[in-house]
C-alpha cells in the first residue's frame, strides 16, 4: 500500500519557538524606545524617578529609625536582665559570666540603637 501524502511533503520547517515572556520583552524594549523619544513621557518618567528616589530616602530613615528602637528596646531589656543577674551574683547564685553576659549584650544592642540613630542624623544633614 502506498502512502498517503509522499514523504517530502510531510516534512514540516523548524520554527523556532520564542517564550510568551521573550515576546513581552521585545515589544517593551520597541515600546519604550519609541516612547524614550517623546518629551512629555520623558519629564513624566523624571518625575517618577523623583518622587521614588524621595519616597526611597524617606523609607530608608523610617527603616533606620524603626530598628533603632528595636535595638533600643532590646538594650533596655538587657540592662534590666543585668540588674537581677547582678543581685544573684551578689547572693552568690550565679557566676561573674552572666552578668558579664548580660552587661555586654545591653552595651552592644545600645550601641546599634544609637548608632542607627546617628546614620539618620547623617542622612538628613546630607540632602
Amino acid at each position: 500500500m502506498a502512502p498517503i501524502v509522499a514523504l517530502q511533503a510531510a516534512k514540516i520547517e523548524i520554527v523556532s519557538k520564542i517564550s510568551t515572556w521573550r515576546k513581552v520583552g521585545i515589544v517593551a524594549r520597541v515600546a519604550g524606545q519609541q516612547a524614550g523619544r517623546s518629551r512629555i513621557f520623558s519629564a513624566f518618567m523624571g518625575a517618577a524617578r523623583a518622587t521614588a528616589r524621595s519616597f526611597g530616602n524617606v523609607l530608608h530613615q523610617l527603616w533606620l529609625e524603626l530598628t533603632g528602637v528595636i535595638f533600643l528596646m532590646m538594650a533596655l531589656s538587657f540592662t534590666g536582665a543585668s540588674f537581677r543577674e547582678y543581685g544573684k551574683y551578689h547572693s552568690g547564685q550565679v557566676g561573674v559570666a552572666s552578668v558579664a553576659v548580660t552587661v555586654c549584650c545591653a552595651v552592644t544592642f545600645a550601641w546599634f540603637g544609637v548608632s542607627s540613630f546617628w546614620r539618620v542624623r547623617k542622612k538628613r544633614s546630607r540632602s
